[in-house]
């Protein structure tokens, strides 16, 4: 019952159609890619090498004496370089997602999926782990051949080795990744020893499987079934997005030939059916098939195919990143009213992130009222109301900070107004205010307090608040 028929083939005139069938339970094919050479490679190689350099390098940069990236959970703290953010400032957070979310449509309504081609981390690893599978167990040829002969002393090793080279990647992934939230500096010697806490552990063991798991055995399966934007970004291509194609007009008809036959007297293309692009795709498709969801465009079948276009003495860009409108023989419009509004709206939303960065200011001050009680009567008379200050120093440094009090004449402050408090510390602070009976004109005045940083009069936050009292005497 696994089997179903999905259309219907016609092999010869006046033969029945036969139904065609797929296993719907069929076990994953490996992928053997080719090793290849040339300048799209080249290009991912780059990419690569500066997304890995900033993924293990950035944790161990310091600033300032302290780790400069480090998300400290436990404190609710998250440090980036001379910034500190608190939990409060996560709205900052869904605008950067969103800025990332509408830099990947422009860029994908504009030439493709780059991203997923040359700095989509699944597919930095799987590269990492391709190469280490080549220099362990050879190059494609060899791997095949070795896949299908008995287990032997030779194969035993080679297989070792690559999955030795796969669990030491996995590994410094994790230990490269969990040490964004615990410092790395400490985190390694405490690996070393194994002093670490069940978390750490948990995360750790979490992250090296699932590295070892995504990159080593699923690979291309992540980018075609669990990838969403595999399935969604057909949507923002049009005629004139860049795509890698295969120019079926130049290539057809293909077929198998000798360097020295003339293709146009044999009513051949260009096209020598070498299987070359194949053998280099991470994800096993045929380019020649037309433009395909799975395709990652990391251009490994366009520098295959120019290569082969070179042994053969023919023109390059049989496969190659072009439009569509550019294969019809139509001019490719660069401007367009979709990449045009993404632009715009990236500039006005990059804008906004960016004043509200340089207009945070880093201090927070939440006032709340005694709610026990309305308000109290001193034993000198006075009117007296309760307040809790909770007071956040959301910088890197330690502050004095004065409080005071405005809006309601005759009103002072029994507590002390200065303060300090140490840097990314949350102080809860107690504040009395107390006023003359005779001073108060209605049972309910709005007051303002406000916190100030001695040392720097722009870390200033004003709170407003209400003071309660009896109804006045008149």
């Amino acid at each position: 019952m696994n089997q179903i028929p999905v259309k219907d083939v016609t092999p010869n005139k006046g033969s029945k159609p036969q139904p065609e069938e797929y296993n719907l339970y069929a076990k994953r094919e490996h992928i053997y890619v080719k090793f290849y050479k040339g300048f799209f490679k080249n290009f991912r190689i780059i990419s690569g090498f500066i997304m890995l350099a900033m993924f293990y390098g950035a944790s161990w940069i310091q600033y300032d004496g302290r780790q400069a990236i480090l998300f400290d959970l436990p404190n609710r703290q998250f440090h980036i370089f001379g910034m500190t953010f608190w939990p409060q400032d996560f709205m900052l957070l869904s605008w950067l997602l969103i800025i990332l979310a509408f830099t990947l449509f422009f860029v994908t309504v504009f030439a493709g999926r780059l991203w997923c081609g040359y700095a989509c981390p699944q597919f930095v690893w799987t590269w990492l782990f391709i190469w280490a599978e080549r220099i362990t167990e050879g190059d494609r040829n060899k791997r095949m051949r070795m896949d299908k002969q008995p287990m032997s002393k030779q194969k035993l090793v080679r297989k070792t080795a690559k999955h030795v080279l796969w669990v030491v990647i996995a590994i410094t992934t994790a230990i490269a990744f969990v040490g964004y939230f615990s410092p790395i500096r400490e985190l390694i010697p405490d690996i070393l020893v194994w002093d670490l806490g069940p978390w750490e552990t948990w995360w750790l063991a979490f992250f090296a499987v699932a590295t070892y798991g995504n990159a080593g055995w699923l690979r291309e399966q992540v980018c075609i079934y669990m990838c969403p934007y595999a399935r969604f970004q057909s949507v923002m291509f049009d005629q004139d997005t860049l795509i890698i194609s295969y120019d079926e007009a130049r290539g057809e008809p293909r077929g198998s030939r000798k360097k020295n036959v003339d293709k146009q007297a044999a009513g051949l293309g260009d096209c020598i059916d070498c299987n070359a692009c194949v053998h280099v795709c991470p994800v096993g498709i045929d380019i020649r098939d037309g433009l395909q969801y799975e395709c990652v465009a990391c251009g490994a079948c366009v520098d295959a195919c120019d290569d082969m276009m070179d042994r053969m003495g023919y023109e390059r860009g049989l496969v190659r990143y072009t439009t569509e409108h550019a294969l019809s023989g139509k001019k490719t419009k660069l401007l367009r009213p979709r990449l045009i509004g993404y632009f715009a709206a990236l500039l006005v939303m990059f804008g906004a992130f960016i004043w509200a960065i340089a207009d945070r200011v880093p201090l927070e001050v939440d006032v709340i009222r005694d709610r026990g009680q309305l308000y109290t009567n001193t034993p000198s008379g006075k009117i007296e109301n309760v307040y809790t200050l909770k007071i956040a120093n959301k910088e890197q440094n330690d502050h004095l900070y004065r409080i005071s009090v405005e809006g309601l004449d005759g009103v002072q402050m029994v507590t002390d107004a200065r303060i300090s408090i140490a840097a990314g510390e949350l102080l809860t602070y107690p504040v009395r205010l107390q006023i003359e009976p005779d001073q108060l004109n209605a049972t309910n005045s709005t007051i303002l307090f406000s916190v100030e940083a001695e040392d720097n009069s722009a870390i200033r936050v004003e709170t407003e608040s209400r003071f309660l009292g009896p109804i006045p005497q008149r």
